[in-house]
């Protein structure tokens, strides 16, 4: 219990910090690329006309404002940063009333409530991943979607090996200079690496009740867009 408190406290304290850098930052250490990501995981989840969909571990709400281009219209955002989703808010004026201060493991939303789930880069974040996904089976409606976008280690090793130093090196530096959290872009490298080993999406996702699940590796294995349907 003491563990739980201790990374739902961390991860709070991170984002709210690194708020008001978040966009810059996640746009300029990806080169950018973090676009062509979140919108090829909504091509690949092919939503329909009629989709409802809750963007969870929303942050400031580029995946939502994406899925809003790609022509999705009800959309809700969840996530545990006040901070997050107040610019997320004063981004899209749209979303004003239509987020929620919750962690994922807890949706407060009643059962069979969404068509489709988003989750981009926020899964390792979770203080309990299967009890996430469980929340999400719950809240989706028979036959909807959850999209997790996540990075991971690439298998390849000359690949690997640039995204290590990458990882470890630059972009902890950077990140801490215009930030001005000493923490916060450490525990974005230190995450990664202790999710890559630890976790199976795919089989927690399973344990959680979905069956159909696809799995889509994009950029020489940077990242992986795991898509479950109920």
């Amino acid at each position: 219990m003491e563990e739980i408190i201790y990374k739902k406290n961390r991860v709070k304290r991170i984002f709210d910090s690194i708020s008001y850098k978040y966009d810059f930052l996640n746009h300029f250490l990806s080169l950018g690329v973090d676009f062509y990501w979140r919108k090829k995981a909504l091509q690949l989840t092919n939503f329909g006309k009629d989709s409802i969909l809750l963007d969870v571990a929303c942050g400031t709400g580029d995946f939502a404002i994406s899925a809003n281009k790609h022509g999705i219209k009800k959309i809700y955002g969840a996530d545990f940063s006040f901070n997050m989703l107040s610019l997320f808010s004063g981004k899209a004026e749209w979303m004003r009333g239509r987020t929620t201060q919750c962690v994922a493991e807890h949706l407060p939303y009643k059962n069979e409530s969404f068509t489709n789930i988003t989750v981009g880069f926020g899964v390792r974040n979770f203080y309990d991943i299967l009890e996430g996904f469980k929340s999400f089976h719950r809240v989706l409606k028979h036959g909807g979607k959850a999209t997790v976008l996540e990075f991971r280690l690439p298998t390849n090793k000359l690949v690997r090996g640039f995204y290590l130093f990458y990882f470890n090196k630059i972009l902890p530096s950077i990140g801490r200079v215009i930030s001005k959290d000493k923490e916060a872009y450490t525990y974005l490298p230190e995450s990664v690496g202790e999710f890559d080993k630890k976790i199976d999406l795919v089989e927690l996702l399973k344990l959680s009740g979905f069956k159909k699940i696809e799995k889509h590796s994009l950029t020489f294995g940077l990242v992986q867009v795991v898509i479950a349907e109920k």
